[in-house]
């Protein structure tokens, strides 16, 4: 057994190798379930434990199937067209988050209908518990050295150099994405979680946490460098910004409707 045989590797056994992005999916995906067996029991009571239970599947295939398809056909689409078997090497990066988000949408409307559950109100449970994945990923884009920050004004003290980067001093914008989209927005979430009559108007946590990525996500893309390959689009916005817009506007719906959807 090796460790760190490279940045991105925590543990290689023989052929066998954990990456830090896997694991990082690996704790979101089982924390995120241990906490939602105990949100779904929440008054009012939207499923079983035993339904989280089945849920995590259908949540690990639409995180990574969704993720996957998300960036082949968001970030670079001719690439993958010019060689389609290129779509399943996942283990040379490239996940989307706004794909992942989509995929987790589908599996829950799907499961949801299958197993008669309402929707919007185990969605929201849902959407309490995803910032942990977040900020778990964001952590792994770190520790990998990748999607790095811009260039850091020099008297940011906590300005680096990342080993792919260059020379230049950067801001480590994957730990303000982590705090943002990760700890921030889950203590926000936790806490409405917490008020009873919250949990009782379907859809308002999911559009609180659509809203609150969103901002989370747009402010974070000031301070990360664009991906090499698409550069800013139009008027300096990035690609990420322009995918968090869709969101941001869902969100705020749900969060401003009055009337109730069950």
């Amino acid at each position: 057994m090796r460790l760190f045989p490279d940045p991105t590797v925590l543990i290689q056994i023989g052929p066998l190798m954990i990456r830090y992005y896997a694991l990082a999916y690996i704790l979101g995906l089982v924390l995120g379930w241990r906490l939602l067996r105990g949100l779904v029991r929440r008054p009012p009571p939207v499923a079983t434990p035993e339904q989280a239970d089945d849920f995590l599947t259908w949540a690990t295939l639409g995180v990574v199937l969704g993720g996957r398809l998300g960036y082949v056909l968001f970030y670079q689409p001719s690439r993958f067209l010019a060689d389609p078997w290129q779509i399943f090497a996942v283990w040379q990066g490239g996940m989307s988050f706004h794909g992942g988000m989509l995929g987790v949408v589908i599996a829950t409307a799907w499961y949801c209908r299958r197993e008669k559950i309402p929707m919007l109100a185990f969605g929201d449970r849902v959407a309490v518990v995803a910032p942990i994945g977040l900020g778990f990923g964001r952590i792994a884009n770190f520790i990998n050295g990748e999607l790095w920050g811009r260039p850091a004004p020099d008297w940011l003290p906590w300005a680096m150099a990342f080993p792919n980067g260059g020379p230049v001093l950067r801001h480590p914008s994957q730990i303000y994405q982590a705090l943002l989209e990760g700890a921030l927005l889950l203590a926000i979430m936790w806490g409405l979680s917490r008020r009873p009559a919250v949990l009782a108007q379907p859809g308002r946590l999911v559009g609180v946490f659509l809203t609150g990525y969103a901002l989370a996500r747009i402010t974070g893309e000031f301070f990360r460098e664009p991906d090499a390959f698409l550069g800013f689009l139009f008027a300096g916005i990035t690609m990420g910004q322009l995918l968090s817009l869709p969101m941001l506007a869902v969100g705020l719906w749900l969060v401003g409707r009055r009337r109730k959807i069950v």
